[in-house]
């Protein structure tokens, strides 16, 4: 947490080619596979990639899906992404493999609801939600225009716009806050693997014009060009699972706040809303957002602690960033009479029984925006006057 007024603070972003987003995406297809059959399924997938394989392991509880289909469907992904390079494609040279295999009885009887027994959590853990209002989407400067960067470029790859440049790309961008606000950007880094046709010149004037697109004028007036990495190593060709081995759950903190906020560990992709690893990190941000959207605070922290089997918190911690101790106070309340913040009321409250993830596993999880489909509930700001006073 940061309590300095005056500071340099850098967060960053990698892109849906990086290896360990290609894992998180196929753990949320799984998972968004399962709960299209049953919206009650449980699943704990984790995906490994690497030079031309994918290996798939977990545990599940839910419809018969055939291993073949999973795998057409790993493919889907791959091909969506855009690889088909001699060390990882979509086509039969990546191999497949899936180890999904039946969830434990004891993790199922500690979660499922029986009797007077309400659902418990699907383990024990602590959960962050953090907003603020440095951004429209309430979201951190840093991490979400670094964000953006990626977006951008890969919206502009897929259509065919940018050409020679890869799937895997990663950004970074530090910031100068004065006052506690985000005033400038002192430095930009981009790093994009490309083909082997282009030169590391023509990569940054092929890369420079998405910083300026992504990020606002007044943040870049002033802003020194040499400050503007672009692929530091030299050369980056060889990409993607071949280039770096992929693991579902490695990037959490791209996935949530870049750092300006703690994170409980657990990470997100492959995970059903039983895990509160998930769905109460997705409360957290929900009640977060709307304390800030309300106006009583510049930014919020919410902690939220569970025990497996357990379905209330174990605890609720607030932090509005200054020394007013009874709208802390306050705000605790509201929460506690508005939200309901077990397993079952966070589900129903943020409709989280839906095939709705896989879209998440790249650019972020907090700081887009709700869709019809039910897709980021949690970006809703519909609880605002829950902390009108």
């Amino acid at each position: 947490m940061i309590n300095q007024k005056n500071f340099f603070f850098t967060s960053e972003s990698v892109s849906e080619g990086h290896p360990d987003k290609v894992s998180d995406r196929i753990s949320d297809m799984v998972l968004d596979s399962y709960l299209l059959k049953d919206p009650f399924s449980r699943v704990a997938c984790e995906t490994l990639t690497t030079t031309n394989r994918v290996v798939l392991a977990g545990e599940v509880r839910g419809p018969e899906i055939k291993k073949d289909e999973l795998i057409e469907k790993v493919r889907g992904c791959i091909k969506d992404i855009g690889y088909d390079q001699d060390g990882f494609t979509w086509k039969e040279a990546t191999k497949i493999e899936s180890y999904l295999h039946s969830q434990s009885s004891d993790i199922a009887m500690g979660v499922d609801s029986s009797g007077n027994k309400d659902e418990g959590a699907g383990d024990q853990g602590l959960m962050f939600g953090y907003a603020c209002n440095e951004t429209e989407e309430y979201m951190p400067a840093p991490i979400h225009y670094s964000h953006k960067i990626l977006r951008l470029m890969a919206e502009d790859r897929k259509s065919g716009k940018l050409k020679n440049i890869e799937p895997d790309n990663k950004s970074q961008i530090t910031f100068e806050y004065v006052n506690g606000k985000p005033t400038k950007v002192k430095s930009v880094v981009i790093s994009s693997q490309h083909s082997p046709d282009i030169n590391q010149s023509e990569v940054r004037e092929l890369l420079k014009p998405y910083m300026i697109k992504a990020i606002p004028k007044k943040f870049l007036e002033g802003f020194n060009e040499e400050e503007l990495y672009v692929n530091p190593t030299g050369n980056f060709v060889i990409g993607g699972p071949d280039g770096d081995t992929g693991l579902t759950g490695r990037k959490i903190i791209v996935d949530t706040y870049g750092g300006a906020a703690p994170h409980g560990g657990g990470a997100f992709s492959g995970k059903d809303p039983t895990k509160v690893d998930r769905s109460a990190a997705y409360a957290a941000r929900y009640i977060a957002k709307n304390v800030v959207a309300s106006k009583i605070s510049d930014k919020c922290l919410i902690q939220l602690a569970y025990a497996i089997g357990v379905s209330k918190p174990l605890s609720i911690y607030v932090d509005l960033f200054d020394s007013d101790i009874e709208k802390n106070k306050f705000v605790v309340e509201k929460i506690n009479e508005n939200f309901d913040l077990s397993p079952r009321g966070i589900r129903e409250m943020l409709n989280l029984n839906k095939p709705i993830y896989e879209k998440t596993a790249a650019y972020g999880h907090f700081g887009r925006s709700p869709e019809e489909n039910g897709s980021f509930s949690w970006e809703k700001i519909d609880k605002i006057k829950a902390f009108f006073k």
